[in-house]
């Protein structure tokens, strides 16, 4: 029986990471797509072998729509599928709106928003053909309350923006077997936070803690499942209460 395909973006570290390795210790093949951190994407890829799944780890820019068509192209050469796309790429950067720059503000929606679409619409052709796919993109908690946030505006609205494409790709792909839907992280101890930026957060969360990385897999699990077959266009929330 051939092993589901997983496309994974940021998965080098982080939650992309940890939902790679969990996918492997279920036997499927994952592409792991990073852009700068070939180190840890190659350590990543050697773990999901050792796990029992199969592996490869390509270079590609996905704010680039270009890139995008020919990194699902080579994914699809190697395993003639792609079951599911997992957009868990997301950098972002604490900057006041006024002292913010225009590279700074397009960077959020270019390596944010934009890869999501293009991903998007490159692999569509493909679970179209086979009536079936998933596709989860991550968002963040509080993201659907649209509330001022002018230190992390850009990045904000980007994740906004991946509800609404999330909702609509998921209107246009119901009818074809592939379910689009967005997971919203709190505040998850994942590496990728500056030092000392959790710190304190514990008590402004309801649950009273740091979630972990585990967290987030029991969610994607879930929307990856057959028992998730009839759930589209929804928002996850995992953050303990935060951002309710």
């Amino acid at each position: 029986m051939e092993p589901k395909v997983a496309l994974i973006t940021g998965g080098a570290r982080g939650i992309g990471r940890g939902i790679a390795l969990d996918l492997a210790a279920q036997g499927w093949a994952i592409a792991i797509c990073y852009r700068t951190s070939e180190r840890d994407a190659e350590a990543t890829t050697k773990a999901v072998i050792e796990l029992g799944g199969q592996g490869i780890a390509i270079r590609s820019d996905v704010s680039d729509p270009k890139a995008c068509r020919e990194l699902v192209k080579r994914v699809e050469e190697k395993w003639t599928k792609i079951d599911a796309l997992i957009n868990a790429a997301g950098p972002y950067h604490r900057v006041n709106l006024f002292e913010e720059t225009p590279k700074g503000w397009d960077d959020m929606f270019t390596n944010n928003l934009h890869p999501v679409f293009y991903l998007g619409q490159a692999v569509a052709p493909g679970m179209k053909t086979r009536n079936y796919g998933r596709i989860i993109s991550f968002s963040m908690a509080n993201a659907d309350k649209m509330e001022a946030q002018p230190m992390v505006t850009a990045h904000y609205i980007a994740k906004v923006g991946i509800l609404v494409l999330t909702r609509t790709l998921a209107r246009m792909l119901a009818a074809d077997g592939i379910t689009v839907n967005a997971i919203s992280p709190g505040f998850i101890d994942s590496g990728s936070a500056p030092p000392g930026e959790l710190d304190g957060m514990a008590k402004k969360i309801p649950a009273g803690y740091i979630g972990d990385v585990k967290d987030t897999l029991s969610a994607v699990r879930y929307l990856l499942s057959d028992g998730a077959r009839y759930v589209t266009g929804t928002n996850v929330h995992v953050s303990g209460g935060w951002g309710l």
